[in-house]
């Protein structure tokens, strides 16, 4: 069992804090076309439930960029606050969200057939295409 743990996070800007009760602290990557798109690279994520609150939620804009899952950003300085999943409103929060120090463990890759030849990770992590991480993480 992972590690958890309560952090807190905010926007570039500090228009929106967000604070998570309970995070994973296993880290995912996300090389899907999509998240690089969003980010100009993989989507590096901290699983953290549902449990999720927001300060300045007004300065929230929420992209609905699937049948499954909206992206939320600040609608000042465009930091990316979630990728949530809308079944079971489940929330990846970006790891560099996070302010406080969190020992945090590059763990998993996603959508890895995605993946640009142009970067590599030196890290050793669990290796999932988009159907295996579908199949194992669809609710």
């Amino acid at each position: 069992m992972s590690k958890t743990t309560s952090a807190n996070g905010s926007c570039l800007c500090g228009s929106v804090k967000i604070k998570a009760s309970q995070i994973n602290q296993k880290m995912d990557a996300c090389h899907c076309s999509t998240c690089r798109t969003w980010g100009g690279g993989p989507f590096f994520s901290i699983n953290c439930g549902s449990n999720i609150s927001f300060i300045g939620e007004k300065n929230i804009s929420v992209y609905d960029s699937s049948k499954w899952a909206e992206r939320g950003f600040c609608k000042n300085c465009g930091t990316h606050l979630f990728y949530r999943i809308k079944q079971n409103q489940s929330y990846s929060i970006p790891a560099g969200v996070f302010t406080d120090d969190k020992d945090f463990s590059f763990y998993l890759q996603m959508f890895v057939e995605e993946k640009p030849d142009y970067y590599c990770f030196a890290n050793e992590t669990r290796m999932l295409t988009g159907k295996e991480a579908f199949a194992e993480f669809t609710p």
